[in-house]
């Protein structure tokens, strides 16, 4: 009933910026906490950066200063901003958020949702 999108993934030169955006559509009630995902290949999946619907963010150490994130509650979106990039940051980035859905028309639930990723580049 809920589907996660990402988008602005790409190809830029260490040092360079990108701007990762993912929206949440279906029939939600309210999002709670969003974050972004990285997966690098042959390593497990890590938390990159989360935000609460009240704006508390939390950033992996490795990102601190170089990246930030928001969301737009109205939009049912969140952002990943995303400078100086190093090419260890190559990776797909996943979308993830905990969601309120209606599982009825009198009733609603609670899951967890991820994207299908999109692929960050980083070259030296």
């Amino acid at each position: 009933q809920v589907q996660l999108v990402e988008s602005g993934g790409g190809l830029v030169q260490a040092g360079g910026s990108l701007r990762l955006s993912c929206a949440a559509s279906g029939r939600i009630f309210s999002i709670n906490t969003m974050g972004w995902y990285r997966q690098a290949p042959g390593k497990q999946r890590e938390l990159v950066a989360s935000t609460t619907r009240g704006g508390s963010t939390n950033y992996a150490d490795s990102v601190k200063g170089r990246f930030t994130i928001s969301r737009d509650n109205a939009k049912n979106a969140v952002y990943l901003q995303m400078n100086s990039l190093k090419p260890e940051d190559t990776a797909v980035y996943y979308c993830n958020a905990d969601i309120t859905y209606y599982s009825n028309n009198y009733h609603r639930s609670v899951n967890d949702y991820w994207g299908p990723g999109t692929q960050v580049t980083v070259s030296s």
